[in-house]
């Protein structure tokens, strides 16, 4: 039994978390393409890499689909961990919370379609929707969200060639997102 307890905690996904974290930290996304640099634009570049693991992950069952749940638990507990070091109330935490998985989950409908079908315009239109919400619709949000869409098609078609059990295990093949910039490899 407590041989298990052990086992269990060896297969937390925390290299799996820590690899779409530090991609969703790639400067790139911050400099070229122009994310904002706050809590918001942080939480959006965590949650396209998420969906992009989620969506390449579904349908895994067994340790594979316990895992993957697992790593929505670890980032929904680096969610709450992170408003409570920003100096969020306990009572406010919960509520936070509430929305932002609320959140991931309209992202994960819109993008994860899009992603399905191979949609650009409607994988541009859910991410500036969301990436750059607004409310104006800009040249450099529209040029953003393309070179975005454009670099999650490319991510969603190297991770269906990766396999699970690497990707589970933390080592993930992402594309560089300064090749995206521009929309160039659209």
């Amino acid at each position: 039994m407590i041989f298990r307890l052990f086992k269990r905690r060896d297969r937390q996904p925390y290299a799996l978390y820590s690899a779409i974290v530090a991609q969703a930290r790639q400067p790139a996304f911050y400099a070229a393409f122009g994310v904002p640099d706050s809590l918001d634009g942080r939480f959006d570049m965590i949650v396209l890499h998420a969906v992009l693991v989620f969506r390449r992950l579904r349908g895994c069952e067994g340790e594979a689909a316990e895992r993957t749940q697992a790593l929505f638990d670890l980032f929904m507990s680096d969610m709450d961990r992170s408003l409570r070091e920003m100096g969020v109330g306990d009572l406010t935490v919960p509520k936070r919370i509430k929305k932002m998985a609320e959140a991931f989950y309209g992202r994960l409908d819109a993008y994860v379609g899009a992603l399905d079908s191979a949609a650009l315009p409607e994988l541009q239109e859910a991410i500036r929707r969301n990436v750059f919400p607004d409310g104006t619709v800009s040249q450099s949000a529209l040029t953003a969200a393309h070179g975005l869409a454009c670099y999650a098609l490319d991510a969603a078609a190297s991770l269906d060639t990766q396999a699970a059990e690497t990707i589970l295990d933390g080592t993930i093949r992402f594309p560089d997102p300064a090749d995206f910039h521009t929309g160039a490899r659209a």
